[in-house]
């Protein structure tokens, strides 16, 4: 039985969480003996099968000391979690995650696979300098270098990218459905963290630009985030602010958007878009912005199984808007087409391609 350990930070309800989960109980149903290693434990996660191991590798409160002190005791206590439980591979996700799986995992003769779920830019260069220089130090050892993108790979040098597959993310079940096929919903919704990289405050401006035209349709953002109480005020200013809705999180989203006219994802940045591929699949007209690092674009094909527009530009996205909503016969060709990647991310075909990519791998 080979043993795979997942490390990531938390169970967090993310993006990145919710494909390692998927993950694990691919494996884990399939023979694999899995373990999570994390950092810390949170209230809000993802549940998993009971025969998956957890390991937390945060220090407890009792093993803390200085901050130089922590750094060097964080360290040790990961690469003595490795010793005990002697995997076959790390698998790791985000960040500085990536750095210290292969920093504590040397002469250990374990391999491991880095995966960078967002633009590496934000995720190295932009978080901290130091980090950009020790990942592109340490990426090299890696066995391997997972990407969501093609365009992801441009920002490593060679040396790196000879170690890069890219891998798409896979959809959950709950969005292998039959496509609801009757009259949708004038309903424009969005799904995710509320926040300024999300940009909820560019769909608000454009959904109030053509609400005037268009008063019988409503907006709808799904989510939680720092942006919250600021957007809520701000709508309040506006002729539309009946119109749009600010529910929170939902445990059910497939369900609740099922039959929605419209999908919009105004990101600034985006890896591969878990909320975008959810809706298309659901058969949801869909608009996104063509953010770096490409993974939007590599979705959609603009104007046949949805629209792409330009990041930051309100314009662009009220005139996509307006193109589902005065053309239903439009709208209703992009909902069948995009639909069809219910078979190009299906958990079978996307989950078959990591089992491939990781056994290859293993010692």
């Amino acid at each position: 039985m080979k043993h795979i350990a997942m490390y990531i930070g938390s169970l967090n309800k993310g993006g990145a969480e919710r494909v390692m989960v998927n993950l694990a109980e691919y494996f884990y149903s399939n023979g694999y003996k899995v373990t999570f290693v994390t950092t810390f434990k949170e209230e809000d996660e993802y549940t998993y099968s009971s025969g998956i191991d957890r390991v937390i590798s945060g220090l407890t409160p009792e093993e803390e000391g200085g901050r130089l002190i922590n750094i060097y005791r964080r360290y040790a206590k990961l690469r003595r979690v490795w010793k005990q439980i002697k995997p076959d591979l790390v698998l790791s996700f985000l960040g500085k995650n990536n750095v210290m799986a292969l920093l504590t995992t040397r002469r250990l003769h374990i391999p491991v696979v880095v995966s960078v779920r967002a633009d590496p830019k934000m995720e190295y260069h932009n978080y901290s300098r130091f980090l950009e220089f020790m990942a592109f130090r340490l990426f090299p050892k890696a066995a391997g270098v997972v990407l969501q993108t093609s365009d992801a790979a441009k920002y490593f040098p060679t040396n790196i990218r000879k170690k890069v597959r890219i891998m798409p993310n896979s959809l959950s079940k709950e969005f292998i459905r039959p496509v609801y096929r009757g009259t949708r919903e004038k309903e424009v919704v969005a799904v995710g963290r509320i926040d300024d990289n999300k940009n909820q405050r560019m769909l608000i401006d454009a959904f109030a630009k053509v609400w005037n035209e268009h008063q019988d349709w409503k907006l709808t953002l799904y989510g939680d985030g720092p942006m919250m109480d600021e957007l809520q005020e701000y709508v309040k200013t506006l002729d539309s602010a009946e119109a749009i809705a600010f529910p929170g999180r939902t445990n059910n989203v497939a369900d609740k958007i099922a039959k929605s006219g419209i999908f919009v994802l105004c990101s600034d940045t985006e890896g591969m878009p878990n909320t975008l591929l959810e809706a298309m699949a659901l058969g949801i007209p869909s608009i996104s912005t063509d953010c770096p690092c490409g993974g939007p674009k590599d979705i959609i094909e603009d104007g046949v199984n949805g629209l792409l527009v330009p990041v930051r530009d309100t314009e662009a996205l009220s005139k996509a808007l307006l193109k589902y909503m005065d053309d239903e016969a439009f709208a209703e060709r992009v909902s069948g087409e995009a639909s069809k990647i219910q078979e190009k991310y299906a958990p079978e075909v996307v989950n078959g391609m990591w089992e491939e990519y990781l056994c290859g791998l293993m010692n």
